[in-house]
């Protein structure tokens, strides 16, 4: 791709981000069900635990983030479906736009919907589950890093498991266990600033995932759609 061409590689991939965007939350199901399972499985926890302040203090960071991982997680086998059923996907493969665009734009999409919303939704359930204050800049900092990576690796299985059988419960053993250091890194940042230590390792650590996944997933789910198209 030239130089000449990069302007409307740029427009068509926004044009698709915006498409995608605005049919998921047309039909507002799979983006709902996400953001709803998030909130509701951050209020329910303290039914299950107990309403002691000191240990959902204690326990905040990591059900925070384990809910987001599994709200990302529901609607990630539809990413790539919709098109792949209705011949949408063989004609974006056609499409000027390279492939491993349309995954990247499909990927911000995603996260348009479903991430965000999580990251608006987040302080609230800190709240409710009595994070200490020094973490709530780190919990922050976390989703933002960390959620474009959930949707990233997401989309790498999404492509591979594309018109199995059963394709969502393939996803998620495959996915799941690659959403780990993620979480890890994500939940120790917190750990530490609400311990008074520096965050700072944990939160290049998770940087470095997203860096890492922001070239190399766009590339692996485009192979693993170019298979599912032949």
């Amino acid at each position: 791709m030239g130089p000449a061409a990069a302007p409307a590689a740029v427009t068509r991939m926004l044009r698709l981000i915006g498409r995608d965007a605005a049919l998921a939350l047309k039909a507002g199901t799979d983006a709902t069900v996400a953001v709803a399972f998030f909130v509701l499985a951050v209020v329910l926890f303290p039914l299950g635990v107990g309403p002691e302040p000191n240990v959902l203090a204690r326990i905040a960071a990591g059900v925070i983030w384990i809910a987001a991982l599994l709200a990302s997680l529901l609607s990630l086998e539809r990413l790539f479906l919709n098109d792949y059923e209705d011949g949408g996907l063989d004609l974006l493969a056609l499409a000027p736009l390279p492939l491993e665009a349309v995954v990247l734009a499909k990927v911000a999409a995603h996260w348009l919907v479903t991430g965000v919303p999580v990251i608006v939704a987040a302080p609230l359930l800190a709240l409710l589950l009595g994070l200490d204050a020094g973490g709530y800049g780190v919990l922050m900092l976390t989703l933002l890093a960390g959620t474009p990576s959930l949707s990233l690796i997401g989309a790498v299985g999404a492509a591979l498991t594309l018109g199995a059988r059963r394709g969502g419960v393939l996803l998620s053993l495959l996915i799941l266990p690659l959403f780990v250091p993620v979480l890890i890194f994500a939940v120790a940042a917190i750990d530490a600033a609400t311990s008074g230590l520096p965050a700072r390792p944990h939160l290049l650590l998770l940087t470095g995932v997203l860096a890492v996944a922001l070239p190399l997933s766009p590339i692996a789910a485009a192979a693993a759609l170019r298979q599912a198209l032949e």
